[in-house]
């Protein structure tokens, strides 16, 4: 049985046929009768609020043929204290499959354990695997393979996009900077588990020259609330601008996962300008995450 709970345990083979599954569910949309999921039932468990996620993963099950049910925190026992492990216990018997969304990483490894249902991580504290897997497929869709290029990650560098980049990196040969001040950097035993070409610095320009890729985050997680003003005080230097573009390649590519708060990681020109491959990164969640479903039941 498949998961997707990690970029730390996806293989690299597995996460190539994810990427080039993604180009042909996006090219077939409206015209395959590729159904995988028909007849199944999927539960998207979310503990945290969402968008992109949420919309994506249940119109991305209902393409392949299954049905999407959703259940938030209030609507289940797990809002009211029930164990993960007999929550899990209890779907394992009724749907064919779980995309959690929650803070834990713990929960989504216990549920998978627990279950026996695939089971894919949407999002937790640790790592955002789907997002992370849907950016390198919108730069390989624009700018051709990844391996060899240069990505850099400006903003809070210990959280789980850059995390989820960090495991990226080693897998698809890629060299990945990490421009955040000392208390936002990742820790050493992740860089160490990981391998490959990461550079962590606090010199932002730096880590920006000759960047492929430009990549920032919101500096306030969900969760992260109560540090809303240390952070930003920390973090205010490190932003995606005119002024940093200029310092990467000339035909660098600016993502940002979504939400966006101007003038905080990213300012207002800077995004609009690059608004068309900011969106088309969004749009594309859909259609990696459909490549997802494929292969985990595959």
């Amino acid at each position: 049985m498949k998961h997707l709970l990690s970029l730390e345990k996806l293989s690299r083979e597995d996460m190539k046929i994810i990427l080039q599954n993604s180009a042909v569910l996006k090219n077939q949309r409206g015209d395959s009768q590729h159904q995988p999921l028909a007849g199944q039932s999927w539960a998207l468990i979310f503990t945290k609020s969402s968008t992109r996620t949420r919309v994506s993963f249940e119109v991305g099950v209902y393409e392949l043929g299954g049905r999407p049910m959703f259940l938030s925190s209030n609507d289940i026992q797990l809002g009211r204290g029930e164990p993960i492990k007999d929550t899990a216990r209890v779907l394992g018997r009724m749907v064919h499959g779980a995309i959690i969304r929650t803070f834990a990483q713990s929960d989504v490894n216990e549920f998978a354990e627990f279950s026996g249902i695939p089971t894919i991580n949407a999002l937790t504290d640790d790592e955002h695997p789907c997002q992370v897997l849907t950016d390198i497929f919108t730069f390989q869709e624009k700018r051709g393979p990844i391996a060899g290029k240069v990505v850099t990650f400006v903003g809070d560098g210990a959280c789980n996009m850059p995390i989820s980049w960090i495991f990226a990196a080693a897998k698809l040969g890629f060299e990945l900077r990490i421009a955040a001040p000392e208390n936002f950097q990742p820790a050493p035993e992740i860089l160490k588990r990981a391998g490959g070409k990461i550079i962590v610095t606090e010199d932002l320009k730096a880590a920006a020259e000759g960047a492929d890729l430009l990549y920032t985050d919101v500096w306030i997680s969900m969760g992260k609330e109560t540090e809303s003003a240390q952070r930003i005080k920390e973090l205010s230097g490190y932003q995606i601008n005119g002024d940093l573009v200029k310092i990467a390649k000339p035909d660098v590519l600016v993502m940002h996962c979504l939400p966006a708060y101007r003038g905080k990681e990213i300012d207002e020109a800077t995004f609009e300008t690059h608004a068309q491959t900011i969106f088309d990164e969004a749009e594309n969640r859909l259609h990696v995450q459909k490549s997802i479903l494929n292969w985990i039941v595959s």
